[in-house]
C-alpha cells in the first residue's frame, strides 16, 4: 500500500463524499480539498472551508468539513494530518472538526488534533432559524451528541 495525498476539484471531492459518506453530503462549499489516493485508486477526500459556527469565523481558523473514506487504512489519519498542514501553509492559526458521538477520534488524535468539548446534542438543521435554513438537508444531524476537536498553530 502506497498512500499520498492529492489535491482536489470540489466537484470531485463532493462526487466521492456523495458516493461513500454514511450519513452526510457534500458542504456547501470549501477553502479547498485534498484526496488520498492508493496507487492511483481515490480512497478517501477532506474538505476544509469556512467555520460553521460564525463564533469561531475570525479568518485564521478553518474547519474540516467532511473527510470520508471506503475504509482503506490509515487513509483518514493521513486526510486530517494534511489539512492540518495546508491550512497552516495557508496561514491558518487553527483548525476545527467535529465527531459523533460514538466515534473515537483516532485519526483526529494521529494527526495532532484534541478534543477540545463534548457539545450536546441540538435540534434538528430544519429547525433552525437562521436565514439560510431552507438551503439545508431537512433530515440535518440533529440530535446528536458532539465531540469538538482543534488544532493550534
Amino acid at each position: 500500500m502506497t498512500l499520498r495525498v492529492v489535491p482536489l476539484t470540489y466537484k470531485a471531492a463532493c462526487r466521492f463524499v456523495e458516493a461513500h459518506h454514511r450519513h452526510h453530503h457534500e458542504p456547501r462549499g470549501m477553502k479547498f480539498a485534498i484526496g488520498v489516493e492508493d496507487d492511483g485508486r481515490l480512497c478517501g477526500v477532506a474538505i476544509v472551508g469556512r467555520p460553521i459556527s460564525r463564533a469561531f469565523d475570525d479568518g485564521f481558523t478553518a474547519e474540516v468539513t467532511r473527510t470520508c473514506t471506503d475504509g482503506t487504512r490509515n487513509a483518514n489519519s493521513l486526510l486530517y494530518g494534511a489539512c492540518r498542514a495546508v491550512a497552516k501553509a495557508m496561514g491558518y492559526r487553527r483548525v476545527v472538526t467535529y465527531t459523533e458521538d460514538g466515534e473515537s477520534g483516532a485519526s483526529l488524535k494521529a494527526a495532532a488534533f484534541w478534543r477540545v468539548r463534548t457539545l450536546p446534542a441540538r435540534k434538528n438543521w430544519a429547525e433552525s432559524s437562521v436565514t439560510l435554513k431552507d438551503l439545508r438537508d431537512p433530515n440535518g444531524r440533529g440530535g446528536v451528541v458532539r465531540g469538538l476537536w482543534e488544532w493550534r498553530a
